[in-house]
């Protein structure tokens, strides 16, 4: 039975140009909660998805000011995760849970 928190930790996948790239070194990207921290990012994974995580890099990547119709606005910052998988094992990001 799988945890309930760990649905919080993560977000969201990530499907950018430059997380595509990193697919190709038995990497994933993903959105997570600003609060998660490392362990609990790959106790998350490592549950949710059955794979084996050998490493987790985080970033807080901050919002950009935009103008929409004159007035401007804030984007939320967002904290991504970088999970490094161990040899064989991957994800299917396309799919849901």
């Amino acid at each position: 039975m799988t945890d309930l928190r760990h649905y919080d930790v993560i977000v969201s996948p990530s499907i950018t140009e430059k997380s595509t790239l990193v697919s190709e070194q038995n990497q994933v990207v993903f959105n997570v909660a600003k609060g998660a921290s490392k362990p609990e990012i790959k106790a998350a994974v490592e549950a949710l998805f059955g794979v084996k995580v050998k490493a987790v890099n985080t970033l807080l990547r901050k919002g950009k000011v935009k103008r929409f119709r004159g007035f401007a606005g804030k984007q939320k910052d967002v904290k991504k995760a970088i999970v490094t998988l161990a040899d064989g094992q991957s994800i299917d990001v396309s799919t849901g849970i």
